[in-house]
């Protein structure tokens, strides 16, 4: 609810007039909770971690800027969902990844098995920096869509039925080989191709494992999720006075929605064996 909803509720409701700064001196009750959320310990290990944004408008020095809300989403060994953090408002770059990544690590994270992302730059630098042994997944979903922005309208068709024999292939091998053999059909589409190549270590990585895992990690859809119910629970806010009201309303929206999450990932039991098969004492819990 805005600050507008509540007065007028209190007042129907109550006879009683609230100025938006008393409202707001009220609701300030739970910044030092939302503070000790934001920084509690985390688990040591996780098996998967996504990372992903969502954007807020927020007035700074007179003036209403687009802010970015960096998400965490980590999947913990016993498969239950969580969010690790959230940041607003920094400059996307290695370093403030870097800062993230630090941040992750002094609150507790040791290990982390695979990172899932969406491009974000300077994201894979900074996480290998601190996690040197994390693997990288691009989300194949928002690739496809990069992709095909740069493709004229009617050769899109034909042009997702080859890149579907890449992505969906069996093997790293085999896709590779259909990504090789596009380059010559599609000469024309050369430089989005080459993007793939230029990508494909951090494309690739879910080939090296088994259904249950390439599921999981090929796309960012389950931290996506995440935040669609962020924006449907603040669409009534089209401006936050500030970082902090913000950094306020996605705590109190965030905890609400992790009530749900209740129940641990689809099918964990197979999915977690595999992860013990592919990384063996790394994917033990302690």
């Amino acid at each position: 609810m805005t600050v507008r909803d509540i007065s007028e509720h209190m007042q129907a409701l109550y006879g009683i007039n609230l100025s938006a700064a008393s409202i707001s001196n009220i609701t300030d009750k739970i910044s030092g909770e939302a503070k000790d959320w934001y920084s509690r310990t985390l688990d040591s290990f996780y098996p998967v971690v996504f990372l992903d944004a969502v954007h807020f408008k927020v007035r700074e020095e007179g003036r209403i800027i687009t802010k970015a809300a960096y998400a965490a989403l980590g999947i913990n060994g016993e498969g239950y969902k969580d969010i690790l953090g959230i940041w607003i408002g920094e400059n996307e770059g290695a370093k403030f990844w870097l800062k993230v990544c630090n941040e992750l690590k002094n609150r507790g994270v040791e290990d982390i098995l695979i990172v899932c992302i969406d491009g974000l730059k300077g994201f894979p630098d900074a996480i290998h920096t601190v996690f040197p042994q994390t693997r990288i997944q691009l989300c194949i979903i928002h690739q496809i869509r990069s992709t095909i922005k740069y493709v004229s309208y009617k050769d899109q068709r034909a042009f997702l039925t080859d890149l579907k024999k890449v992505y969906g292939a069996e093997s790293e091998e085999i896709a590779l080989g259909n990504l090789e053999a596009m380059q010559d059909t599609w000469k024309k589409y050369a430089a989005v191709l080459d993007n793939w190549l230029a990508k494909w270590d951090s494309l690739s990585t879910y080939f090296c494992y088994g259904y249950r895992i390439r599921r999981l990690i090929y796309t960012t859809n389950t931290i996506e999720g995440f935040n669609r119910q962020l924006r449907k629970a603040t669409k009534n806010k089209a401006v936050f006075p500030n970082d902090d009201a913000l950094r306020k309303t996605l705590y109190l929206c965030t905890t609400d929605i992790i009530k749900k999450w209740s129940m641990p990932y689809r099918d964990w039991g197979e999915t977690y064996g595999q992860f013990v098969i592919e990384f063996g004492d790394r994917a033990k819990i302690a």
